[in-house]
């Protein structure tokens, strides 16, 4: 791919995730957030709570595993202490409010919904889009479906298949250190590393480095309205614990492709053709002659010299025989 390409993708993710975050335009009406223990979305949830507020964009929290209010949420609406159809009220009267006004609507887990609602879960969510209205779920990919589910009906799809339909984005959140691990692995032509529940080590509940603090990176898939899908991974730095030095220099929006990180960096095609093309410098050996070689070679006198003078024999080969040769003169007669 060409440089000017390289650079006109880059620059349009970057644009296109800035504007996915600050809902402008409602960009993207389901954002649909899958997380881990590896690494929790909470990071994520954070910046849209920070562009919202920066937007000035209403931004209503349902809570089904949070105990505290965010900070720079404005309406905090407790669903885990309330039957479906109060905190479903709750919210419907909440986004009525002020009607001209951009809504964020947050639902930090949608597992417990999956389980109780998990025939009406379509019908539920889109209840609460609207013109104005964005919704972004985070969904835990770690918690296993309840047998129920499967017993209830098995010709239906599975919640997260589900959800990874209705969404119009999907944000995969992963533990920048483990990114890293593998890829270093795959470099070196070996076995990518397990972290986690993927070791399948009997107690062992998260991996090392899980949840680190330098930040954490972003696979995201978004759906446009044409059809067209658009897939990137991104590094978002966690603010001022993060290390500048390893990820080098932040644009203003905090995010950078994951491919321009000094650790995860590919050699550029330029560098590794100069390489192979950079002559005597480029290989291990000696190509060249010394002034002692240059004069040996000269000195030989190859078996076709003295046909080249123009003699009577034209391009025949001279060639006198030695004591060791072995002649017939009837087998051997050109």
């Amino acid at each position: 791919m060409a440089p000017s390409h390289l650079q006109h993708r880059r620059t349009h993710n970057l644009l296109l995730i800035s504007k996915l975050l600050a809902q402008r335009d409602v960009a993207s009406p389901f954002t649909l957030v899958l997380d881990s223990l590896e690494q929790a979305a909470r990071p994520l949830i954070a910046e849209y709570i920070r562009r919202a507020k920066a937007a000035n964009v209403q931004t209503i929290f349902v809570s089904f595993e949070t105990l505290r209010k965010p900070r720079n949420v404005d309406s905090f609406i407790c669903a885990w202490n309330q039957p479906g159809p109060s905190w479903q009220k709750e919210v419907a009267n909440t986004i009525r409010l002020q009607p001209t006004q951009r809504k964020l609507l947050i639902l930090d887990a949608l597992n417990p919904l999956s389980t109780t609602h998990s025939l009406d879960l379509p019908a539920l969510l889109s209840s609460f889009i609207g013109p104005g209205t964005s919704l972004v779920a985070v969904y835990h990919t770690d918690i296993p479906i309840s047998p129920s589910i499967t017993h209830r009906d098995p010709y239906s799809p599975a919640p997260l298949t589900l959800l990874n339909y209705l969404a119009t984005t999907i944000f995969t959140v992963h533990c920048l250190q483990h990114v890293m691990a593998r890829k270093k692995a795959r470099d070196r032509s070996l076995e990518e590393p397990s972290f986690g529940l993927d070791q399948s080590v009997e107690g062992l509940m998260q991996g090392l480095g899980a949840n680190g603090g330098e930040g954490l990176v972003l696979e995201m898939e978004h759906r446009r309205k044409s059809g067209r899908g658009v897939r990137e991974w991104y590094i978002l730095p966690h603010g001022s614990r993060a290390n500048p030095n390893r990820l080098g220099p932040l644009s203003k929006e905090k995010f950078m492709l994951l491919e321009d990180h000094p650790d995860y960096r590919s050699p550029e095609p330029d560098a590794t053709a100069d390489a192979e093309e950079g002559g005597p410098e480029a290989t291990t050996f000696e190509l060249g002659l010394t002034d002692k070689q240059r004069r040996d070679r000269e000195g030989v006198v190859l078996p076709y010299h003295d046909a080249q003078k123009g003699g009577v024999e034209g391009g025949r080969i001279l060639y006198d025989m030695g004591s060791e040769d072995d002649f017939d003169e009837e087998e051997d007669e050109i």
